[in-house]
């Protein structure tokens, strides 16, 4: 997908033309709600409460390794944006829209609470996730890949983050 969008090749020229037929085909103030869901003042609380209540229930470790894996997103996604410098779909002039901060935002956020709470809240996670995405299409704040890749991100962060949390706890165990 990267390279696409440097080279402007045909992935990242499909993913304009569908940008293009998606935006505002739902109400602004909905779909500005929903992109609303990936800013930081939304999605860190939600993350700082369920660090809270993991430190609460005894997994400190996991809490930090959640908080860590919030901290890699802007040092991960900054720099991509930067390296793109993608234009924005309705700000043509303006460029760093590629990965989207406020998906990958919102999944770390929104998976890392639930994976702190309760397995079950990681269909609410999803749901938010989702939800935060296709509201930044259907806005015109993001092209669809800006999304796709962030999604990606996350993922890599959050298996990351886990990974390292289990390691520790097996650690702690022996």
């Amino acid at each position: 997908m990267t390279w696409q969008v440097l080279v402007h090749g045909p992935l990242a020229r499909l993913d304009e033309r569908v940008s293009r037929a998606l935006v505002d085909t739902v109400p602004r103030p909905l779909s500005e709600l929903a992109s609303d869901l990936g800013n930081m003042p939304v999605a860190l609380p939600v993350l700082g409460c369920a660090m809270t209540y993991a430190v609460w229930r005894g997994r400190w470790r996991a809490a930090l390794c959640a908080g860590l894996a919030m901290a890699a997103v802007p040092l991960l996604v900054v720099p991509m944006k930067l390296w793109t410098a993608r234009p924005g779909p309705l700000e043509p002039w303006a460029h760093g829209y590629y990965p989207s901060g406020h998906t990958a935002t919102a999944m770390v956020a929104y998976f890392g609470a639930a994976f702190l709470v309760s397995n079950r809240l990681v269909p609410v996670a999803a749901v938010l996730t989702a939800v935060t995405g296709t509201g930044l299409v259907l806005r015109g704040y993001h092209w669809p890949l800006d999304v796709v890749a962030s999604l990606c991100l996350g993922l890599l962060i959050l298996t990351f983050s886990n990974t390292m949390a289990q390691k520790i706890n097996n650690n702690q165990s022996s």
